[in-house]
């Protein structure tokens, strides 16, 4: 799991380091100046040679002190530099002051206002640097015309923008929440999108959540400034430093440390370990002709590694289950005393309801699984789609009979009927920062619901009702977008499930099933479909070492 941090917290971080006298802010600002021109030179290795040109926006804070740092240190490379400031040089914070005087014995600075066609004709990027993490208004209507101006071609006969460089996050988006923060006829569309954004120390939450990471052309690099070890040993701390007031939440990312690996997550088998060793899943199966689905979990949990799976069917659909299932075993569940019955064997560890299931048929057998799991012995719940659909008119009564041992795993369909309120907030326009979150509405959905919420997308989010959370960003260099394919959600379930049912706490199973579908997908590549991914998971293991 690698860390990502809220602009309050990289903001208590280095302060808390200039004020033990580790460094300075002067020292951070040309750190991360000196990060933004090696991203660029990384991103675009051509530029390393020749005479090039580049545009730098700056605005009247810290960030456009960065900005003078790059504009000077790009000049040092011989580059052709044009700045453009936003606001009064004078009232600049000391160190981007500082920075900004620097620039200004090389260099000439003129006013954002000054921008035109001509700005751009010889630059190979423009770098953004007006507003950064900080932001918690919209932005002024001057800065957000120059960054639409700066980023799109306003006539067929103008020349081709240069890419755009943001420095932290692209100026309009809040570094929490990767929304956009303006008003009603703005919503969520970002003034441009960057090719690049170069941030510091860590990610922020934003940066991995939709509509930010939303664009699979855009990279995200991550500079080190020196304050790294701060952010690792303050992530232990957090839910109990009271300034901040906020949990950590974790970018998954199973190889991002050399400390974690899946057999340290139980993947890999021992060679004297049986098949009743790693649990026993129940996949309940929707009546005939919708009971694909539920094969699709299937074959996902015993993929996964669980010992033995069992697709529990209508009798109307046995025929057709039977037709289809050779290593995953078959018992009929009619109705919900034919599950309680079906379920006094304990060795059943893990059920799955919701996909292709029915409503009718949820409302009657969701209330037994639940019963029949309280005892934590007895394994764990997923719930998905017409398991939680069933429950859209009185979601409360969902609510009562669930446990800590569930999983929700809600799209965002599914979890507007569940948590009305917290799906419109997530919508509404974001008019200030910090705006409300992906990762805020999937923690308060876990603590009203007692359990674990895995809420899908591009931009995973799972907490549980301890407030714990994480991010599964299929977005950047791990986008996928082939995943939106119809059956590869239950696939996801099946993950779960199987995870469960090999003894993995709840926020586990989601968090590295999550994280495996996204790689499945990764492996298999364009042209995915739902049955392909669990074929896909042994290749996966063997890349991994498993």
């Amino acid at each position: 799991m690698s860390e990502l941090v809220t602009a309050a917290q990289m903001r208590a971080i280095e302060q808390a380091a200039i004020s033990s006298g580790k460094v300075t802010g002067l020292a951070l600002m040309e750190r991360a100046g000196q990060g933004v021109v090696q991203a660029i030179c990384e991103t675009w290795p051509e530029l390393t040679e020749g005479a090039n040109g580049a545009v730098v926006l700056c605005g009247p804070g810290n960030n456009g002190g960065d900005g003078y740092v790059v504009a000077r240190l790009l000049a040092a490379r011989g580059w052709s530099v044009a700045v453009f400031a936003y606001g009064d040089p004078a009232r600049l914070p000391p160190d981007a002051r500082t920075n900004y005087e620097r620039w200004c014995r090389i260099g000439v600075c003129a006013p954002l206002s000054a921008l035109d066609d001509t700005t751009f004709r010889n630059a190979a990027v423009t770098v953004d640097a007006l507003f950064g993490t900080g932001l918690t208004r919209p932005l002024p209507v001057e800065v957000l015309n120059a960054l639409m101006f700066a980023s799109t071609r306003p006539n067929a006969a103008a020349p081709q923008r240069p890419p755009m460089v943001a420095v932290d996050i692209a100026s309009g988006v809040d570094a929490d929440s990767g929304r956009v923060i303006g008003g009603d006829e703005q919503g969520d569309e970002l003034p441009y999108w960057p090719a690049l954004t170069v941030t510091f120390g860590a990610a922020k939450v934003g940066h991995m959540l939709l509509p930010y990471a939303g664009d699979t052309r855009h990279k995200l690099v991550v500079a080190p400034i020196g304050v790294e070890d701060d952010i690792a040993r303050a992530y232990l701390t957090w839910n109990v430093v009271e300034h901040l007031d906020l949990a950590a939440v974790r970018h998954i990312d199973l190889l991002g440390r050399p400390d974690i690996s899946l057999q340290a997550l139980q993947l890999a088998k021992d060679v004297a370990s049986h098949k009743f060793g790693h649990g026993h899943a129940v996949i309940l199966s929707g009546p005939a002709g919708r009971t694909g689905a539920a094969r699709l979990a299937a074959r996902a949990a015993l993929r996964i590694g669980a010992g033995l799976v069992t697709v529990a069917a209508p009798r109307d659909a046995m025929a057709e289950n039977a037709a289809q299932l050779n290593a995953i075993m078959l018992r009929e569940a009619e109705g919900a005393e034919a599950l309680a019955d079906l379920l006094q064997d304990k060795r059943l560890n893990a059920i799955c309801l919701g996909p292709g299931l029915g409503q009718p048929r949820a409302r009657d057998l969701v209330p037994v699984a639940l019963d029949a799991t309280r005892d934590r012995d007895m394994g764990g719940v997923v719930l998905d789609a017409d398991a939680l659909s069933a429950f859209a008119n009185d979601p409360v009564d969902l609510f009562k009979m669930l446990h800590d041992g569930c999983v929700l795993t809600p799209h965002a369909g599914e979890f507007a009927r569940l948590f009305p309120d917290l799906s419109a907030r997530l919508n509404a326009p974001a008019t200030a920062g910090p705006a409300y979150s992906k990762v805020d509405a999937a923690r308060d959905a876990a603590e009203r619901a007692g359990c674990t919420v895995l809420l899908k997308g591009p931009d995973t989010v799972i907490a549980d009702e301890t407030g714990d959370a994480a991010i599964n960003a299929a977005c950047y260099d791990r986008a996928a977008p082939w995943l939106a394919t119809a059956g590869s959600g239950d696939v996801l379930t099946g993950l779960v499930t199987g995870l469960l049912a090999r003894g993995y706490a709840p926020v586990t199973a989601a968090e590295t099933a999550a994280w495996l579908h996204t790689e499945a997908a990764l492996s298999f590549g364009p042209g995915l479909i739902a049955e392909d991914l669990p074929e896909e998971l042994p290749k996966v293991f063997r890349a991994l070492g498993v």
